[in-house]
């Protein structure tokens, strides 16, 4: 039964760590994910980072519009373009600002069982997909905002 996780806050040191590989694909790993899923629902997020929950582990979820996407050791294989917009973070409550990101990726990440998979994303799933992986590197998104913006 997945259970819900503590979201860690800015100022946790673990959110500043560059996160381990995931080697071992268990029912750790998959408790870790499904504990991951509940916690997303319940803060009514779009993704969330292993670090984020306390775990520095290169994990990560992101789910839009009912469709989960989880995301282990994932890599960015090519970004192009570029826009500018409005982003949060369950880590950084009550703070939003304009982050330029890549308008388009493709990544290549391995699901719960380890099998490597290549995903292509635009609009806000690449947007997520890079806010996650800027967790799993100890970045925030407060460290490349241009600008804050009311919420």
């Amino acid at each position: 039964m997945p259970k819900l996780r503590q979201i860690v806050f800015e100022g946790d040191p673990i959110l500043r760590e560059k996160a381990q590989q995931v080697l071992r694909f268990n029912s750790v790993l998959h408790e870790l994910l499904d504990d991951m899923q509940l916690t997303l629902k319940e803060a009514k997020g779009v993704g969330l980072a292993a670090p984020q929950v306390g775990v520095s582990k290169r994990a990560a979820i992101v789910e839009i519009e009912e469709n989960l996407y989880e995301l282990i050791n994932p890599v960015i294989i090519k970004a192009k373009g570029q826009k500018n917009e409005s982003e949060g973070c369950l880590s950084i409550p009550g703070i939003r600002g304009m982050v330029p990101r890549a308008a388009k990726l493709e990544i290549s990440a391995q699901d719960r069982f380890g099998q490597t998979f290549r995903l292509k994303a635009e609009d806000l799933l690449a947007r997520a997909i890079q806010h996650e992986i800027d967790h799993l590197e100890g970045q925030l998104f407060i460290d490349i905002m241009v600008e804050e913006v009311e919420e």
